[in-house]
């Protein structure tokens, strides 16, 4: 153990036959996680006859330290070294050959330019995505840690944190940019470009974190999000669409919740005390038993009773009454689909309801507070306690209700078993991806989960870069980041990468609206310096966002082919006037890796510069003062002005023992300020806060300011218009 291997010494009986050997290394060596390799003392030692190839050929592969197996003696001579066992003696001859150079274990995929397209689909399906087990071994998976989910897409299982525990933690990169405009940043596109070239071209250990995308607005107005041009996710149709199930599970979970609240209350207005109770807990073989979810409520009304018959009638009545205010519910049903008009409605009409109605409305699905929970949880059991946590609803004594009271956490937890899982993909240049958890970036946090970050960043070591990207611009997603996810996962970033565009900081200047559909005004497409000079405020203030939290800052310039040499040398100086550790120009959407290299030094460079990583706020602060904080640090606001909903809710959390939870704004990513049309960087104004809700299962208070609707409508004309199936070829057409 001196050396840090834990060897077994396996002895057989001299009476073993080949049948039993080769069980043994079956049961003992392929099938145990535990064992990572196998040494043969040849020859075999017994009374049978035993084929000693046959032996040697039934170790896996990937544990075949002598490297014997005909698979492996096969690869290693034909130089195929990335996908096989090498030997210790070879081994070490070839680790004195590279101590000149790098090494990495990917194999890449070769890029075909196609000069007469620039639709991401035909991009996406010129290249010939590494079947999804292959990739897995080669960024160090076993194969009992995947589950396949056909030929591209593959989910990790959860007990790879307990064998890679004391594996250092690689290089941490967030992707943040400017503030959002109509015309596009191109922050994904970013990230999976310099993903590609960190492990394709400076052949460096690399992983992609990035969020799965709701299906509304892929079937509405904005398409694909899988990145662009030649750096994307690829197959971008699985990406785009169902992946694996998880933002199903999501739904199916988070309107069970739903479901039970309304027929919870429906029962406690139709029965009586007595009759209530003895639905809840049924007689089962003449005597009635609590379930063990009963028992936790039990324990938390400070009844301290196992037995059924034993509660008094007034710990009856606390027992199965909720009691729950119907005005004061949080919860609302969801559905992955832009449909405006499930904005609000009006529940329970059917005659059967005997006339329980209530005003309600529809979220798509990745507003649902399961979904920040997915994304903010770090194991299963961690899990099952945050969705027992969440808050539905107060009742009419001002106690919150929890889906642990209604009985439903238990069941939560059995939808989302699969779904807490990471999603495995890749690059159109054969990096790895995980794809994870899509939540809000204004109600919610807006980042992709922590369980995929820890897992990639113990896979590529400590030499290797994981790139994950925050939603919306630096004061929304990397602000949260920072002061929600980071709080959670304890991981602390490296660098920041601030992605910005010429076009969209001459919107920041004063340039012209853009109207879907109609040529770009000439102000985008034709060189003016001074109106980009003015935009370049929202730059420095995001910068400025970013060094609040002590982090060093890589501005990535994305370029486009109208712009001016002058334009991006504009943009690149006054980023590192305003203190970015480096400001480059990347060209990754037509280049793909090889594009974005120069970022990926620059990225490398940064990572060994001095950090001194900071949050924003102290959590014991009174909920207001960390609102404000936000509001003037970050937003560049005045002051903070709390409405009369605002004020009570403040006063309800405090007193229900939520005020130490951190602070998730919800308010227009269009502007710094509240006002969405107000571009660069607006000043002098007060930022209203319209209420607070709480999400306590994810773990965080999110002040409403302003009024955006929480599912998206369709246009007039939705991209669903362009998207089919061909029958010939099972192709999905239309996707962009």
């Amino acid at each position: 153990m001196q050396i840090g291997i834990n060897a077994t010494h396996l002895r057989l009986p001299k009476t073993a036959t080949e049948d039993e050997v080769l069980l043994e290394w079956q049961l003992e060596v392929n099938e145990n996680s535990s064992v990572h390799g196998l040494i043969v003392q040849l020859p075999l030692d017994s009374i049978h006859k035993i084929d000693t190839e046959k032996v040697t050929n039934a170790v896996a592969p990937e544990k075949d330290v002598d490297g014997l197996t005909s698979i492996n003696a096969g690869k290693l001579s034909r130089g195929d070294l990335g996908d096989c066992f090498i030997p210790c003696t070879p081994n070490g001859c070839m680790e004195l050959i590279r101590q000149t150079g790098k090494y990495n274990k990917y194999h890449h995929l070769t890029v075909h330019f196609l000069f007469n397209s620039n639709s991401d689909i035909v991009i996406s399906r010129s290249c010939v995505p590494k079947p999804i087990d292959r990739l897995a071994r080669e960024v160090g998976l076993l194969s009992d840690e995947v589950e396949l989910y056909g030929k591209t897409k593959a989910k990790v299982q959860l007990h790879i944190i307990k064998r890679l525990q004391k594996q250092p933690d690689g290089k941490y990169v967030v992707v943040t940019g400017i503030t959002p405009t109509p015309l596009g940043e191109g922050k994904s596109t970013t990230t999976i470009g310099l993903v590609q070239a960190l492990g394709a071209h400076m052949k460096l250990n690399v992983f992609a974190c990035v969020r799965q995308p709701s299906q509304g607005p892929t079937f509405g107005i904005k398409g694909g999000a899988a990145g662009g041009g030649y750096s994307q996710v690829i197959p971008m149709e699985e990406f785009n669409l169902h992946l694996t199930g998880d933002i199903h599970a999501i739904t199916a979970a988070n309107n069970l919740v739903a479901a039970a609240i309304d027929a919870r209350i429906f029962h406690e207005s139709t029965q009586s005390d007595k009759a209530l109770y003895n639905r809840l807990v049924p007689l089962s073989g003449e005597q009635r038993k609590f379930s063990p979810i009963q028992i936790n409520r039990l324990k938390k009304l400070g009844i301290e009773k196992t037995d059924p018959s034993a509660l008094t009638d007034e710990e009856i009545t606390r027992f199965a009454r909720l009691d729950i205010d119907p005005s004061s519910i949080t919860w609302q049903r969801v559905l992955d689909t832009n449909d405006r008009f499930l904005r609000k409605i009006t529940i329970g009409q059917s005659p059967t309801e005997k006339g329980y109605t209530r005003e309600a409305q529809f979220d798509i699905t990745v507003a649902s507070e399961i979904m920040a929970v997915l994304a903010l949880t770090s194991s299963l059991e961690d899990m099952r306690q945050r969705l027992a946590k969440m808050v539905v609803a107060t009742s009419c004594s001002g106690e919150p209700i929890t889906t642990e009271d209604l009985g439903v956490s238990g069941a939560l937890t059995v939808l989302m078993k699969d779904a807490i899982k990471p999603n495995l993909m890749q690059t159109l240049e054969g990096t790895p991806v995980f794809v994870h958890a899509g939540p809000f970036a204004n109600i919610a946090h807006g980042n992709s989960s922590i369980l995929a970050d820890k897992i990639a960043l113990r896979l590529v070591g400590p030499e290797g870069f994981v790139v994950t990207e925050a939603g919306f611009g630096a004061d929304i997603g990397m602000e949260k980041f920072f002061n929600i996810k980071c709080r959670y996962s304890g991981l602390r970033p490296h660098v920041v990468v601030l992605v910005a565009t010429v076009r969209a900081l001459k919107m920041h200047g004063g340039g012209p609206t853009v109207t879907a559909g109609m040529p770009l005004p000439k102000e985008y497409v034709e060189e003016n310096l001074e109106l980009l000079e003015k935009g370049c405020s929202n730059m420095r203030k995001q910068i400025e966002n970013a060094q609040h939290f002590g982090v060093p800052v890589v501005v990535a310039v994305n370029a486009f082919k109208t712009d001016t040499e002058a334009e991006l040398d504009l943009i690149c100086d006054m980023a590192k006037a305003a203190g970015a550790f480096d400001a480059v120009r990347c060209f990754h959407w037509a280049e793909g890796g090889a594009g974005a290299v120069a970022l990926g030094q620059a990225v490398q460079r940064a990572c060994e510069a001095p950090s001194n990583f900071k949050f924003l706020y102290d959590l014991d602060l009174p909920i207001a003062d960390k609102i404000r904080i936000i509001a003037q640090k970050i937003y560049g606001a005045d002051d903070i002005q709390l409405l009369p909903d605002a004020q009570h809710k403040v006063e309800l959390y405090t007193k229900q023992g939520f005020g130490s939870l951190p602070i998730c704004m919800a308010k227009t990513h269009l502007s710094l300020s509240h006002e969405a049309d107000k571009k660069g960087v607006p000043r002098g104004f007060i930022l209203p806060i319209r209420d607070i809700r709480a999400s306590v299962g994810a773990g965080f208070l999110y002040p409403l300011v302003g009024t955006m609707p929480t599912i998206p409508g369709l246009p007039t004309r939705p991209c669903f218009y362009d998207i089919d199936l061909d029958p010939e070829t099972d192709q999905v057409n239309g996707l962009f």
